[in-house]
């Protein structure tokens, strides 16, 4: 599995969506959930997003805007909206015996008689574990992707579709909002250019690209800078150079951060046992791999363990 696949491996909406929201202005959105993450996409209209730390950013139609939480923020159809009288709704989807639905935003309805109002459709997300939380760290407070009018166009008749449907229409609609997750995220990290993180950066490249497939399908293999090169088909030392200038740091480094956050997730997300994450992040036996941990993590798998339990 490529290491943004991994990432986003588990990552769902769970009955965390706001369908549709047709908003006429003024109005504002309080985002009070504390998500890791949310997704909101602009189908028609437009509005402000504004984060803590006094951050503006514009979104149009068109727009998929993802905000890194878990501190509360707003959209509004100006930023000025947040200061006068105005229609004022709050998403606080995760709240107990607060579903996220349409009526969350008081009563407003599907429809294509919008009079020019601005039409929404918004995901919250959980973090389902320790590895999204390395997703998490890989991203800015906010991106925005611009998509296709046709791609807007299609999740609206979708989730329209989905919404009608008594019978497995919440299922539906997250699901809908999971695909659209990984396809925003992923045009991101394909845009970000040297933004994007030094993984993602490697994958890119025709020479590291063959070694860290290899890797990241395998990673319980012997790995050495030599078999990795012979991946790649150059020499050792033109690999090695290579990937330090491109990932900033040398092969056998990257490959052992990679084990140490993968026995991360594994500590905290499963039942499996110290010598059971051994094998499977690439060492032959508990205590190297404990003596490892150790050295890079600063505390002992047990000691990690328990504390993340």
């Amino acid at each position: 599995m490529d290491p943004l696949s991994s990432l986003l491996s588990g990552i769902r909406a769970e009955g965390s969506v706001v369908s549709h929201a047709v908003l006429k202005a003024p109005w504002t959105i309080r985002f009070a959930d504390g998500a890791p993450l949310t997704m909101v996409t602009v189908l028609r209209g437009g509005g402000s997003l504004l984060l803590p730390d006094g951050t503006e950013r514009v979104i149009a139609a068109g727009d998929t805007a993802i905000v890194r939480g878990p501190a509360p923020f707003h959209l509004a159809d100006e930023p000025a909206a947040v200061h006068r009288p105005r229609a004022e709704y709050e998403i606080n989807c995760f709240a107990a015996q607060s579903p996220c639905s349409v009526q969350e935003l008081g009563g407003i309805h599907w429809g294509t008689d919008t009079g020019g109002a601005t039409a929404l459709v918004v995901g919250a997300y959980r973090a389902s574990g320790h590895r999204h939380e390395r997703l998490l760290r890989a991203l800015p407070p906010v991106l925005v992707v611009t998509e296709d009018a046709e791609v807007c166009a299609w999740l609206e008749s979708s989730a329209a579709d989905a919404a009608r449907l008594s019978s497995g229409s919440q299922a539906l609609m997250d699901r809908l909002l999971d695909w659209a997750l990984v396809c925003t995220l992923r045009t991101w990290f394909e845009r970000s250019g040297d933004d994007a993180p030094s993984w993602y950066r490697g994958l890119a490249d025709p020479v590291l690209a063959p070694a860290l497939h290899a890797f990241h399908d395998r990673p319980a293999d012997a790995w050495t800078v030599a078999s990795l090169a012979a991946q790649a088909g150059v020499s050792r030392a033109l690999f090695a150079r290579r990937f330090t200038e491109l990932m900033g740091r040398p092969p056998l480094a990257y490959l052992t951060e990679c084990r140490m956050d993968e026995a991360e997730a594994l500590l905290a997300d499963t039942d499996l046992s110290i010598a059971q994450i051994a094998k499977t992040v690439g060492y032959a036996d508990a205590f190297g791999f404990s003596a490892a941990f150790k050295r890079h993590k600063g505390l002992s798998p047990s000691t990690f363990r328990a504390a993340a339990a």
